[in-house]
């Protein structure tokens, strides 16, 4: 019996775990789109399906028909090269093409893909797909935080999978871990996989700091919350105060006073906060004023990644003080796949590490995941430098 090549095998893989995470979901799930920052679970299958479709299919494979002429402007996210597209926040009004329609074109693309390995298959071909399977597994990680505020958003407060741990309470020894000042290298090194926006390494300058080995917890923002930090001007940006005071925030995203008690929605529904948890789903300003409250600061992105053998880390997506920006000598790929980071390096801070949604095999010291800074609905915390 032949060996299936292995990129072959992380594909299927890959594509049978979209699936997995859905399997949860009631039909009437797949539709929802609170807000235009969360698209359909059902969206999700199909633009996954449709990127290798249009990106390795149509050309390079000769006289391939695709499944529905419709299907690119549906499943279309950003790409301008690629041609119109359905608005982003109205992707919850499209209750078709159904579901099934979808899992059915999801068969179509999936054994079209598999059946290139039939016969000698590029290196360039083999390149695209690696990417089309990092790509399904960032969305397979938006996939699973859209479907929790899709539920968390519903009255109801529904379970969605009791299996799901979100909050491990962290009993490791906080420290302090010192780096000396110096000159360090910055970026991914090697021939493994790797993002556009991680090449260009390059050294950097830092001075001497001293960054947490630990997360902050629950309990530590619960002190925050309970000294008024929500209602001190002075701990915040004035953007981040205007974003408080236009939106009442009083509590990360999920947080429910109860009863005088506080709750969060959780995957499994709603629980007591666990105090020793990693804190998650806070914006950029929140991950700031908390750290002006307490005296110190968040780290750079450089330094993250200097001190990053020395940390906890994976549980959260962690605010950086760093700005989303090239690095030197940054290029963007030709054609529509150079939509795929460069022209959102504006107006966005970068986060480093990951979060218990990133899928297996999808993180490393040198990603830089980026998001605007108000937004909080990914596994979104911080830890402390001084």
């Amino acid at each position: 019996m032949p060996t299936m090549h292995p990129m072959l095998e992380f594909f299927l893989a890959t594509r049978k775990q979209s699936e997995k995470l859905c399997a949860p979901l009631a039909t009437e799930d797949y539709v929802v789109q609170p807000i235009a920052d969360v698209s359909p679970p059902k969206w999700h299958l199909g633009h996954t399906t449709w990127f290798f479709e249009e990106f390795i299919l149509k050309p390079h494979v000769k006289n391939y028909k695709t499944y529905h002429e419709d299907f690119s402007f549906v499943f279309n996210s950003y790409y301008e090269t690629v041609g119109k597209r359905v608005v982003r926040a109205d992707r919850g009004n499209l209750s078709r093409p159904t579901v099934a329609q979808i899992y059915s074109y999801r068969e179509q693309v999936t054994q079209a893909i598999a059946t290139l390995f039939d016969a000698p298959i590029t290196e360039d071909v083999i390149a695209l797909l690696e990417i089309g399977i990092h790509h399904e597994k960032q969305h397979q990680e938006l996939l699973l935080t859209d479907i929790k505020y899709i539920l968390g958003n519903n009255p109801l407060l529904p379970s969605y999978d009791d299996k799901i741990v979100e909050y491990p309470p962290d009993v490791t020894q906080t420290e302090w871990i010192s780096i000396d000042e110096g000159v360090y290298e910055i970026g991914h090194k090697g021939d493994a996989f790797c993002y556009d926006n991680e090449l260009g390494r390059h050294k950097v300058y830092l001075h001497d700091f001293s960054i947490r080995n630990t997360l902050v917890t629950n309990g530590e923002f619960l002190e925050f919350i309970t000294d008024g930090g929500y209602e001190r001007f002075d701990l915040w940006h004035a953007e981040g105060w205007d974003w408080v005071t236009s939106n009442n925030i009083k509590a990360p995203n999920y947080w429910h006073l109860v009863a005088d008690n506080w709750q969060y929605y959780t995957l499994q529904g709603l629980q007591p906060i666990q105090l020793s948890a990693p804190l998650a789903h806070i914006s950029f300003y929140e991950a700031f004023a908390f750290a002006q409250w307490k005296g110190l600061r968040l780290p750079t992105e450089f330094e993250w990644e200097v001190a990053n053998d020395k940390l906890q880390w994976g549980s959260r997506w962690e605010w950086t003080e760093s700005a989303y920006l090239p690095y030197p000598n940054y290029k963007k790929a030709d054609g529509a796949l150079g939509e795929y980071n460069g022209k959102f390096m504006v107006s966005q801070k970068v986060l480093r590490g990951g979060s218990i949604a990133t899928p297996i095999k999808h993180t490393r010291h040198t990603y830089r995941n980026f998001f605007h800074p108000q937004l909080r609905w990914q596994y979104t915390g911080l830890r402390l430098v001084k």
